[in-house]
């Protein structure tokens, strides 16, 4: 098996040598156990499991630095002393991950070599703990939502990654458990293709030991809206403020031809300061800038045709007030901009093939 398997563990129990076990069982030859800083009374664990198995490593920590940074530890010294492997299969030292399903996923990678390639568990059986359930299927609703990026379970820990992309995250942010779910996310700006094997769902203690808490490590699919919407309100900021500027400086012109060279000029500027925030804060320098701009204030122009239409049309409703018909459509409007600035305004494909050029050379 031209794979090595990476086993992350804190304070771990008899558990891990089953792992362990288990893996040399499957056909790993290399194992690599990260001591995320474990406890004194705990690290016998791991000097047992490599004891029995030659092909097995120990990396350590001093102290505890988290999931993320025990991956990354790994996949450096894998790349370091990796032979003729094409990657490495992450799995729980907890042994939620069955040998079988992990050598499932490492052949799979064998087939597939340039992708993702993801252990999924269906979260609709009985013995399933609440948390976990509700916790995969917000974070798998707001991937599609708001990434774009579509996978069945966005939790799993068990992950063949194949060694060009191994590389490529020891840059990646993330210390603790954002760490897989910003994994999943550069796997759409580097277009790496995302496969899924179907595992078996198992819960230890209901889950007791885990330390993900879906909100707090999820936060990094929400980051994007929020800097989308930052986008739009320093935008709107600027518009107002521009606006009052040029009212007071062209004050000795007519009403009509005040207001609308205050209107136009401020839009002018502020769309431009919304177009550069999202180009270079929010969705990437991806597309060219002169595409980009087309296509970004053919929206805008589009954006605006729908904002009148839909208030117009929500105000004919005897009674509704015309602040809150102005809440909602943009509201909406907000989300589908979200969408196609996202898709279309700023993406640009092959960016992949670029960095397959770039990682030969």
């Amino acid at each position: 098996m031209k794979v090595t398997a990476i086993v992350p563990s804190l304070n771990p129990d008899e558990k891990l040598l089953q792992v362990v076990d288990g893996l040399a069982g499957a056909g790993f030859e290399r194992i690599i156990l990260v001591d995320d800083g474990s406890r004194e009374e705990t690290r016998g664990y791991f000097e047992r499991a490599a004891a029995a198995h030659p092909g097995c490593v120990v990396l350590r920590h001093n102290k505890n630095l988290g999931k993320g940074r025990a991956l990354k530890t790994a996949f450096n010294y894998f790349l370091n002393h990796r032979g003729d492997d094409l990657g490495v299969v992450t799995v729980d030292g907890d042994n939620q991950h069955c040998a079988e399903d992990v050598a499932a996923c490492a052949a799979l990678l064998e087939q597939r070599p340039d992708s993702l390639i993801l252990g999924c568990r269906s979260f609709s059986g009985p013995d399933v703990p609440a948390r976990s359930a509700w916790g995969n299927r917000i974070s798998v609703w707001s991937f599609r939502l708001l990434c774009g990026v579509k996978v069945s379970d966005t939790q799993t820990g068990l992950r063949a990654i194949p060694w060009r992309f191994a590389r490529d995250l020891l840059d990646l942010p993330g210390e603790r458990f954002e760490f897989e779910t910003n994994m999943l996310l550069e796997t759409r700006r580097r277009e790496i293709p995302i496969a899924e094997a179907p595992i078996r769902t198992i819960y230890i203690e209901h889950n007791a030991t885990s330390h993900f808490h879906p909100l707090r490590d999820s936060l990094s699919i929400y980051r994007l809206l929020l800097r989308f919407a930052w986008s739009g309100i320093a935008s709107a900021v600027c518009d107002f403020l521009l606006f009052l500027l040029l009212n007071r400086l062209l004050s000795s012109q007519g009403a009509a031809v005040r207001l609308l060279a205050a209107t136009l000029g401020a839009r002018l500027v502020s769309s431009a300061v919304n177009f550069l925030l999202n180009r270079a804060c929010v969705f990437g320098r991806r597309a060219p800038v002169g595409q980009s701009l087309v296509r970004y204030y053919l929206l805008c122009a589009v954006q605006a045709a729908a904002s009148y239409g839909g208030v117009l049309l929500v105000t004919a409703i005897p009674g509704f007030p015309t602040a809150l018909a102005k809440l909602l459509v943009d509201g909406v409007l907000f989300l589908i901009s979200f969408h196609i600035q996202r898709e279309y305004v700023f993406e640009r494909r092959g960016e992949k093939a670029r960095d397959r050029r770039g990682a030969e050379v």
